[in-house]
């Protein structure tokens, strides 16, 4: 086989991975936030006056820390999902369309990690009779942590 009838396979067996590639990091960037997304949803009262309630429950407590452990995985597959379809449009892509797409992409992983870190830490700093619930830092924490995820982190993704 020539080196040109080589290259030529190569490229096509690469291009008929790619697809697939991005299926399975779109797919999995979807399971795992809709699943972090439901374990906190259903933790987690809609009243924020409920907080003491949810968390002096050990087993709520642990579905939101599992739920806002999967984040970064979330991330991580989120990204690849944008890389591979990136490199699937290669050399197509327009520079301004690829500028938008990428940076929306990632300053929505950032926004989505960093409330993730807000709120993991809240829930972590609250022990067994503790006093922040009642103080201003986790009343900051909480709205920093609702902000982030449901005005900045939706908004980049709608992008």
């Amino acid at each position: 086989m020539s080196h040109e009838a080589l290259a030529e396979s190569g490229a096509v067996a690469r291009a008929m991975r790619t697809p697939r590639a991005a299926a399975l990091a779109g797919i999995a960037f979807s399971v795992l936030f809709a699943v972090a997304l439901a374990l906190v949803r259903s933790a987690v009262p809609a009243d924020p006056g409920d907080a003491e309630e949810w968390l002096s429950d050990g087993s709520r407590r642990d579905a939101v820390k599992l739920g806002l452990g999967l984040v970064p995985f979330a991330g991580i597959a989120f990204l690849w999902f944008v890389g591979v379809l990136r490199d699937r449009v290669g050399e197509r892509e327009d520079r301004f369309f690829a500028t938008v797409f990428l940076g929306s992409g990632l300053l929505f992983v950032g926004t989505l990690f960093v409330a993730s870190a807000i709120a993991a830490g809240l829930v972590a700093s609250v022990g067994d009779g503790d006093r922040l619930l009642s103080s201003d830092t986790w009343e900051v924490g909480r709205r920093v942590t609702y902000e982030l995820m449901s005005v900045y982190a939706m908004r980049m993704a709608a992008v």
